[in-house]
């Protein structure tokens, strides 16, 4: 890999190859490339993360944000405000990392379609859900089977002894 030359910060066609070697290189480049879509995208291609080095209007474009947030689920972090009430892509991303309904909005935090995915993917994260969410049946069943110790989380002592969930938590010995 070829070394940044700052000098060349503000050269795009410089930018562009240094970033398609490695993305983090987006840290390096003028605040007027970390604003150039072409530029953040082929960064966040080569390397997801790079995500963190775009410009803010970036962080609050869909598709930019999707590209990381499709591939390493956790830089939803860095997503802006608007778009951690985006569905679409929360959903994208839970899929891959149930760990980010962390960063979700209130909103998606109580949306059952997102939550189910996420506790599919890290039974856990049911610790984020709404409290509505932590007493539904089908998203506690689907938390638990992924993590028993998701359990601590289910809002509820009825459901805590519901017959399905006690089956999970404490199977029958076999003879």
């Amino acid at each position: 890999m070829s070394e940044f030359q700052t000098e060349n910060a503000k050269d795009k066609k410089y930018c562009m190859q240094m970033v398609k070697e490695d993305g983090k290189n987006l840290d390096l480049v003028s605040e007027e490339f970390k604003d150039d879509k072409e530029i953040v995208i082929q960064a966040i291609k080569q390397n997801p993360i790079a995500l963190e080095f775009a410009s803010s209007r970036l962080k609050n474009d869909k598709e930019v944000v999707l590209e990381s947030v499709s591939k390493v689920g956790w830089t939803a972090c860095y997503a802006s405000e608007k778009l951690r009430a985006d569905k679409g892509l929360f959903l994208a991303g839970v899929k891959i990392d149930g760990q980010i309904l962390y960063y979700a909005s209130k909103e998606l935090r109580d949306d059952e379609e997102v939550v189910l995915e996420a506790v599919k993917n890290k039974g856990l994260i049911l610790k984020y859900a709404s409290k509505r969410l932590r007493a539904n049946k089908e998203i506690v069943l689907a938390a638990i089977k992924q993590d028993k110790r998701a359990k601590e989380y289910i809002d509820g002592e009825e459901l805590k002894q519901d017959s399905d969930i006690q089956a999970i938590l404490n199977p029958p010995e076999q003879s």
